[in-house]
């Protein structure tokens, strides 16, 4: 009887312990959710959210819409999902502004409360946005996605519009909004990076491309080039 009782005690006792475990497991348990919860919410907090959202939204925008005009301008049966305009450099571009973006947000959280300079980018994107619309709507079908390499009858030298401005604007609203959308994430380095990619990238595209477009319209085009600027800075 007095080992029952021995052995009943020390079970008890086995039992208290594994009960404090427990009761102590779940309070470091609830602690860590509410320090999780408090640093999601300094880390996703209204400033983030906004900017977030806003990015987005631009991207959605930007995508859909671009492949909304290709259709209703082009027609179904020469449409593809590549007018979307979603590469993978673009891809791995934006994933690296978001990396970006959520090492700053969580570091130095103040970087990114210049308002200013946020609602300046957010400017930025409208305007890059209405530029290539303009030149998109305005061109017609003479506005492709790929480089024509063959004159076509239906592409014609578009100079009225927008295009009396500057000789690229679906490029130079591409090259504003690009920039806009990491200027309206507070992201400095994302900034200079996509402003130096992209630059970069038209530099080199505009060229080859007006080579084609001098041999379609000759000497139209050249006395164009002449009088109009390309649309992006530093390239003739």
């Amino acid at each position: 009887m007095s080992l029952f009782l021995n052995v009943a005690h020390i079970n008890l006792q086995e039992m208290s312990f594994l009960k404090d475990i427990l009761v102590d497991s779940e309070a470091h348990f609830v602690v860590l959710i509410l320090q999780s919860s408090s640093t999601l919410s300094e880390l996703f907090g209204y400033t983030a959210c906004r900017q977030l959202l806003q990015m987005l939204v631009s991207i959605i925008f930007f995508h859909v819409s671009e492949y909304i005009l290709a259709l209703a301008i082009h027609g179904k049966s020469n449409v593809s999902l590549k007018s979307l305009l979603i590469s993978k450099h673009y891809l791995l571009a934006m994933i690296c502004s978001l990396i970006e973006y959520l090492i700053e947000v969580y570091f130095f959280p103040g970087l990114k409360e210049y308002w200013w300079i946020s609602n300046l980018g957010l400017a930025l994107v409208f305007l890059g946005e209405i530029i290539r619309k303009l030149a998109i709507v305005t061109a017609g079908r003479a506005f492709t996605h790929l480089i024509k390499v063959y004159h076509e009858e239906d592409h014609q030298l578009v100079t009225n519009g927008i295009y009396r401005f500057v000789r690229h604007p679906g490029y130079c609203g591409f090259f504003i909004w690009s920039i806009g959308t990491q200027v309206m994430l507070c992201n400095p380095l994302s900034t200079v990076g996509f402003a130096v990619v992209v630059w970069t990238f038209f530099s080199r595209r505009i060229p080859y491309e007006e080579f084609f477009l001098k041999q379609f319209f000759g000497s139209d085009y050249e006395e164009y080039m002449r009088k109009v600027p390309s649309g992006i800075p530093l390239v003739r």
